[in-house]
């Protein structure tokens, strides 16, 4: 193998998941900087890179070094300590103040920020307040080091450590060797994979009690993860033999102990034994539980005549509203509990304006929510009247943790309408359900055949299919405009039939035919610069979303951002930190619920600034602003492409989605069908038409494993 030896100039990309990295090295005798790739988490800019590999030729990108093994030392000359002060990695030093602490103490700077920190303040402009954050700062960096040190010789990646130390402090490394597995629990990124390979490497053995049930809730997690709030216990020991690479009967051993500590709980459904981690099972009779009591409570709202309201509502609006439509807005009048299900154009809205209009005439406590900050915001322009997220309705208590509204402490409302129902997981719908009370009428309103949650559970569809609870199907397409393809497809691919596909001039349903991933990704870059915004007026990166099913591959999410955030926003300022690259004004997306900056998971805005020094970045998310320490960056991802998933509950003018038989894993008609339906103006398909009748034809969509309907059908039965 080669050698090759440099500081590192600039990090060109970094995949925090997987560790690959291309970056651009400044070594001795070379002129140029050198493009060196490989798997390479945690290096940063001005680092001293020791690699050995191989030299190869890329087609597109040129002469590139292939590390295969690596070693990181701290930056030796003045060039990469002024690199390393001023990516970032230090807070307080900013460009500025690296250039002037480096020309004051040249060769010697982090020998004196790490011994001599006073002598800072021989730098022009250091006051005593920024030496002390510098000095703060640098001792953190050092225990992040040691940390990263431990972990490193244990084989696990230091993109972890910041994480680990920010969450144990001084106490990372005891309490990693007391029980590596307390991080899968409790560190955002760590699986348990991460763990176990730690912990092997610690000598813990895999037939440890504290392996295998560690392992246990992993699994059980990890099947939550794809929608599962129980499992069949004859199919999980086989699932959970694999991961765990022991035997089935020291799995069972372990499932006895874990019920006896009342970790995991167990029941018969249908004859046979499931399995569920206990915050799960506690969450589905919760939930029954709590439906069941709304439903026999009386309403305190004062009954209507109702077929004289439904009239003087449409004189009110000027419409005429179809048979289905009257019986929806009948029960939503009549019955406690409600659940509206149809696809687009159906007129879901018009009935939920129907039903504020009449039900406003009789109290003023009415309450809006949705899922997520996109469809609260579509929910509040439908109706003129403010809609919340169900994460701000129910308030999160900081300091207890957990929603402050719940029994003891619920909301105050006389009707509550719940819009894009299906996107509630059991979890969310236990709490909301919590803090509604007693004598409050509930209206769900929601699409059954879009993604169910992605969150564990199938909460709508159960609900619905246990019959235990008022609910109105609408069958009846009303939108569908002169010329409008996105609704008449929609159902059409939602039916099982394949899409009207011919080019019509000003249609708002286009299918480009492209053979290869790179011609599709061309496209895409071509349509989204070009020539969407020389025919609409749309903005090419507001007003134009990218759905894609995959994260890996051409087109797939990681490399679509990668491709549109070099040519529709390239800045000079940008940071690369934990694996993530953003620049300035970048597109991105918040990928969880932080209760304490109040934004969540699917929250779309863009990067308004960046502070180096102060390690700071700033997000406007619909107007307001969102502050992320560099520590926290994690949370979010670029959103010029996402997944049709993490989109779900959001609308834009237009959306691109590339259909192509490399994503023939995740072609079903569902994802298809939700997708285009979040497109309002324009939808553009790109792919092949044996791709496009693939997913029109798979319906066989994955069960997921619940017990509600199960639950709400048995406790219906013994009432």
């Amino acid at each position: 193998m080669d050698q090759l030896n440099g500081f590192i100039d600039t990090i060109v990309f970094a995949s925090e998941e997987t560790g690959f990295t291309v970056a651009r090295l400044k070594a001795p005798k070379h002129q140029e900087p050198i493009t060196v790739v490989g798997t390479m988490p945690g290096v940063n800019p001005g680092e001293t890179l020791h690699c050995q590999g191989v030299w190869k030729h890329h087609a597109k990108h040129g002469r590139q070094f292939e590390v295969q093994q690596y070693e990181l030392t701290a930056p030796v000359d003045v060039i990469g300590i002024q690199k390393y002060l001023e990516s970032g990695m230090v807070k307080g030093v900013g460009p500025v103040y690296a250039k002037r602490i480096v020309d004051t103490f040249g060769v010697k700077t982090l020998e004196v920020i790490d011994k001599e920190t006073h002598r800072l303040a021989e730098v022009e402009g250091l006051g005593a307040k920024r030496v002390e954050k510098i000095a703060q700062c640098w001792s953190e960096q050092k225990s992040v080091r040691n940390v990263m040190i431990f972990l490193q010789s244990h084989r696990v990646r230091p993109s972890f450590a910041q994480k680990i130390f920010k969450r144990y402090g001084e106490e990372s490394i005891d309490t990693v060797k007391n029980n590596p597995y307390t991080l899968a629990r409790e560190i955002r990124g760590v699986g348990f994979k991460t763990a176990d390979e730690l912990a092997q490497n610690l000598g813990i053995a895999k037939d440890s009690p504290i392996r295998i049930k560690a392992g246990i809730e992993y699994v059980l997690w990890e099947l939550s993860s794809s929608g599962h709030v129980c499992y069949p216990k004859e199919s999980f020991i086989p699932e959970a033999e694999a991961i765990l690479e022991i035997e089935g009967p020291l799995i069972a051993e372990q499932l006895t102990a874990l019920e006896l500590e009342g970790h995991i709980m167990q029941e018969k459904l249908k004859g046979e034994d499931y399995i569920w981690v206990r915050p799960l099972y506690n969450a589905e009779w919760g939930v029954t539980r709590e439906l069941k009591r709304l439903q026999e409570a009386p309403c305190k709202i004062r009954p209507v005549l109702v077929e004289k309201a439904v009239g003087w509502a449409e004189e009110k609006h000027r419409i005429r509203f179809a048979k289905e439509q009257k019986v929806a807005i009948a029960k939503s009048l009549e019955e406690k509990i409600h659940i509206i299900t149809g696809g687009p154009g159906t007129g879901k809205s018009t009935i939920t304006r129907a039903i504020l209009s009449i039900t406003s005439k009789v109290t003023d406590k009415i309450t809006l929510a949705a899922p997520t900050g996109r469809a609260a915001k579509r929910m509040t322009e439908i109706t003129g009247k403010k809609a919340f997220t169900i994460h701000s309705l129910l308030e999160f208590d900081f300091h207890e943790g957990g929603f402050k509204r719940n029994r003891d402490n619920p909301l105050s409302a006389r009707l509550l309408i719940i819009d894009e129902a299906s996107m509630i997981d059991t979890l969310l719908m236990y709490n909301l359900l919590k803090a509604i009370p007693d004598d409050t009428r509930v209206i769900f309103i929601g699409d059954i055949d879009q993604l169910p949650s992605v969150g564990p559970g199938n909460v709508l569809k159960d609900m619905i299919f246990s019959e235990t609870l008022p609910v109105t199907r609408l069958k009846w397409i009303f939108r569908q405009g002169k010329g409008s393809r996105i609704v008449a497809n929609a159902h059409r691919i939602n039916a099982g039939y394949f899409p009207e596909t011919e080019h019509e001039k000003g249609s708002d349903f286009i299918f480009f035919d492209a053979e290869s991933p790179e011609e599709i990704l061309a496209k895409i870059i071509d349509l989204i610069e070009h020539h969407i915004p020389e025919k609409f007026p749309f903005n090419p990166i507001d007003d134009i979303q990218v759905l894609s099913p995959m994260k890996r591959g051409v087109i797939g999410t990681d490399n679509l951002n990668h491709a549109l955030q070099q040519r529709l926003n390239p800045q000079s300022l940008h940071l690369t930190r934990m694996g993530r690259h953003f620049n300035l004004h970048d597109k991105v997306m918040q990928t969880r619920n932080n209760y304490d900056k109040k934004v969540f998971n699917g929250d779309v805005g863009r990067i308004t600034s960046i502070d180096l020094e102060a390690q700071e970045l700033t997000v406007n998310f619909d107007g307001k602003e969102v502050i992320y320490d560099f520590y926290d960056i994690d949370e979010l991802m670029l959103a010029y492409a996402v997944s049709i998933h993490k989109y779900q509950g959001s609308e834009c003018p237009c959306v691109i989605i590339p259909v192509h038989t490399s994503h023939f894993k995740l072609l079903f008609r569902n994802l298809l069908y939700t997708g285009i339906t979040r497109g309002k103006k324009l939808v553009v398909l790109l792919g092949t038409k044996k791709a496009l009748a693939i997913a029109v034809k798979t319906d066989n969509v994955k069960t997921r494993h619940t017990g509600l309907q199960h639950f709400l059908s048995r406790e219906t039965a013994t009432v």
